[in-house]
């Protein structure tokens, strides 16, 4: 009996988490405004929001000036991990969970879903559409943990949040099993470089029959292995998310929380950081500060950032160049920003219809914009979920690069023997020419994403940069 099967049954019933969109963790540069409270699901006191609309996204504010910012501690290794999975399944709840619980032992703030996740339009649907990004601390590490929207349409906010990590939680509803963006995601997670992840079997406490879960946790062994994870070994950890944001049931609540990053600490290694490479951080989000400047935030991808530094915005077929004037991460200041931060940095003399998501802030000349490129690639069966047709010349998917999506023209090669009827199989690996309607950031060994009609029909990596 196949577990993704139980819901058609109707085995049971579940409330559904109610969520949101996201926010930006990057706020000592402006102030403050009046609080408003809101209301929370599970009869949850909520605590007030403190985020100001500024352009596209959400700001955390604080009442105070950059210059009063505290100073970030490296005093523990940071990590980069996250929470994906199929929309629905406790995402979120379980991202305020851990929260709750480890801010008993001071190793967190604690932030009900209401904060993590705040846009009207998205909490109207309950749906997490952005990436969120919060903070918290083990006994071995500091955390730096990106909510990923499970929603199909908001796909491309997922593969965002992906890139970011070094590893994973992801999401497994008891009640329901795998389903299409718990597949979806393993593979995104898989291209993007996350080698290891654990999985939490959420809403146990919906469920009456234990073995249920051991169905789950069979079938999600299973999926693992199939796309290239250890299936065997991974760990995977059952509870409710929502018994420990309530406090209820405290051996699959508060307990599993606890056995879950337990599992996260010792299982996902601590990643090798490519900080002697030049510097390399692609673009998330933008947003001005009055009377302050402009602010670019995503994860730094290699290298190191000194405040005072010159650097170069790449991408989009331009080039400028700016100093670097302040940099923080989760509320506090840094004097230099490296490989793995999640971080936003003030810059001089940067107007914000200047930068876009998906441009790199790098090291003066260590990349360059280009449109045209071979790549080595693998196009998707119909059984992973791909095309169930073939493809020819001039084929004009979009391509997932960091942090943007960009249109592309695929041809075979220059001399491919009758390359205009040459067909590309769904399950080929096959090496193509790629041509991009806008010019970006590309290198030798950049990995990609290939979508098409809402879904990935394949992936693969730059060969050789020719224009």
């Amino acid at each position: 009996m196949l577990v993704s099967n139980l819901n058609k049954v109707n085995l049971l019933n579940l409330a559904k988490s109610t969520r949101t969109t996201s926010v930006r963790q990057f706020s000592s540069w402006v102030a403050k405004p009046a609080a408003t409270n809101v209301a929370r699901n599970a009869a949850l006191a909520r605590a007030s929001l403190r985020y100001t609309p500024i352009s596209s996204g959400f700001i955390p504010t604080f009442a105070r000036g950059y210059a009063d910012a505290s100073k970030f501690s490296r005093a523990k290794p940071h990590v980069n991990i996250g929470t994906i999975g199929h929309v629905d399944h406790g995402k979120t709840t379980l991202t305020a969970a851990i929260t709750k619980v480890l801010a008993s032992a001071g190793g967190a703030e604690f932030k009900d879903y209401g904060e993590i996740d705040k846009a009207p339009e998205e909490r109207a649907r309950g749906i997490t559409i952005s990436t969120a990004h919060i903070e918290y601390e083990t006994g071995n590490r500091h955390y730096g943990h990106v909510d990923c929207p499970g929603h199909a349409d908001y796909i491309k906010n997922m593969i965002t949040g992906a890139a970011q990590m070094d590893g994973a939680i992801l999401v497994v509803s008891a009640t329901d099993g795998q389903m299409p963006q718990t597949r979806e995601h393993l593979l995104l997670a898989r291209q993007v470089g996350i080698k290891k992840l654990v999985i939490f079997i959420n809403k146990v406490d919906a469920i009456d029959d234990p073995e249920m879960i051991e169905l789950v946790d069979m079938e999600m062994r299973e999926l693992l292995s199939h796309y290239g994870f250890d299936g065997d070994n991974t760990p995977i950890v059952a509870g409710s998310a929502l018994c420990a944001l309530n406090g209820e049931k405290k051996e699959i609540g508060e307990d599993a929380i606890h056995k879950l990053m337990e599992a996260v600490d010792t299982y996902i290694p601590t990643p090798e950081r490519d900080l002697d490479k030049p510097f390399l951080m692609p673009i998330e989000d933008s947003f001005s500060i009055s009377g302050r400047g402009t602010v670019a935030t995503g994860r730094v991808e290699r290298g190191v950032v000194n405040k005072g530094d010159e650097i170069e915005v790449v991408g989009y077929g331009s080039t400028l160049k700016t100093v670097v004037t302040g940099i923080e991460m989760f509320h506090k200041e840094l004097d230099q920003g490296m490989a793995g931060d999640n971080m936003g940095v003030l810059l001089r003399g940067v107007k914000r219809d200047e930068l876009r998501r998906g441009q790199v802030m790098c090291a003066p000349g260590s990349i360059k914009p280009h449109k045209k490129f071979l790549a080595q690639l693998y196009i998707l069966s119909k059984s992973e979920g791909g095309r169930h047709t073939p493809f020819v010349n001039s084929y004009r998917p979009q391509l997932f690069v960091r942090t943007t999506d960009v249109t592309a023209i695929l041809n075979h090669p220059e001399g491919t023997e009758d390359a205009e009827e040459k067909l590309v199989m769904p399950g080929d690996n096959v090496e193509m020419e790629i041509t991009l309607l806008s010019s970006i950031a590309v290198e030798s060994g950049l990995r990609f994403t290939i979508r098409e009609g809402g879904k990935t029909v394949g992936t693969g990596i730059v060969t050789k940069v020719i224009e």
